[in-house]
């Protein structure tokens, strides 16, 4: 019988170090700023390349048909380390003023994925 895999924080401190190689998903979802769905639409397209090169993958992209959050990304990254250097990119970092001016709030939550 498969069981769920438990998430990094439901791990004894014991069973991962600091800056721990375990993999993790994360489910982020944006709030468009208003009338900046399509600067959304652009900013997430231009980073979202740069996951691969971060040892990072885009599991899952879907947009709401309620409203908010306007979008929903599950993303995969080997490490807590590969999370960092992504997030550090130049390139994404070049992004700032139009993530600045798309994006209204992020929620990140990190979640554990589950064999049905």
């Amino acid at each position: 019988m498969n069981e769920p895999r438990p998430s990094a924080q439901e791990m004894a401190p014991a069973q991962r170090a600091p800056g721990s190689t375990l993999a993790m998903v994360l489910c982020v979802m944006l709030w468009a700023a208003p009338g900046q769905e399509q600067s959304l639409i652009e900013y997430e397209d231009r980073v979202l390349t740069l996951l691969p090169a971060h040892q990072g993958r885009l599991l899952s992209r879907v947009r709401s048909l309620d409203g908010e959050p306007f979008e929903i990304q599950l993303l995969r990254f080997a490490s807590e380390q590969a999370l960092a250097s992504y997030t550090a990119d130049p390139l994404r970092l070049e992004l700032a003023d139009l993530r600045e001016r798309a994006i209204a709030r992020t929620e990140v939550l990190r979640v554990v994925e589950l064999d049905t």
